[in-house]
């Protein structure tokens, strides 16, 4: 009888069987969830990869990229908007400078400063992997009927809420707002 429950449904029926003192119906859906993220995170994957780009890399050139003219951010607003350490943050931004597709440079308004800018490499890249990315994310979004994928947008976007406080991300000073699961890049 197993041979027909995914491999959530048959640890949950595991769990049950060992702790029938234990509710454990909620592994049906974070169990899933999050099995779910880590099959959509390598479908993902696939795309930056044709791109010779990581995730945090894409990430980088993405948030520049969105950030409008002239597509530049200073390093520490790149940290919080991809919700990574200032140190990770060098490590990709090392590479992709050495690849020619960000520049850093001073600020012109505080010299101590230093800006992180997309280069014209940079931007045809990350035009063109966003471009796929869509077309990637429609593939995977259309395994689900139109008004089962409009359901649990608005299912995930009442959970998440409860998670964190939206913000606007077109406010410079409060990167936050920018924060980003993977695939909402």
């Amino acid at each position: 009888m197993t041979e027909h429950l995914d491999h959530v449904a048959r640890i949950q029926q595991a769990w049950a069987r060992e702790r029938p003192d234990l509710d454990v119906s909620p592994q049906g859906v974070i169990g899933r969830l999050h099995r779910l993220a880590g099959h959509l995170t390598e479908q993902l994957r696939v795309v930056y990869r044709r791109y010779g780009l990581g995730e945090g890399e894409f990430d980088v050139l993405a948030t520049l990229r969105r950030a409008g003219e002239p597509f530049e951010r200073a390093p520490g607003e790149l940290a919080a908007f991809t919700m990574v350490t200032t140190g990770a943050m060098t490590k990709r931004l090392d590479r992709l400078e050495r690849d020619g597709l960000v520049t850093r440079r001073p600020s012109t308004s505080d010299g101590r400063a230093r800006v992180v800018a997309l280069t014209g490499a940079g931007r045809d890249l990350i035009d063109q992997a966003f471009t796929e990315h869509m077309r990637n994310e429609r593939r995977l979004l259309d395994l689900l009927a139109p008004d089962e994928a409009a359901r649990l947008e608005s299912l995930l976007a009442t959970w998440l809420a409860a998670f964190e406080t939206p913000q606007h991300e077109g406010s410079r000073s409060d990167p936050v707002g920018a924060r980003r699961r993977p695939g909402t890049t």
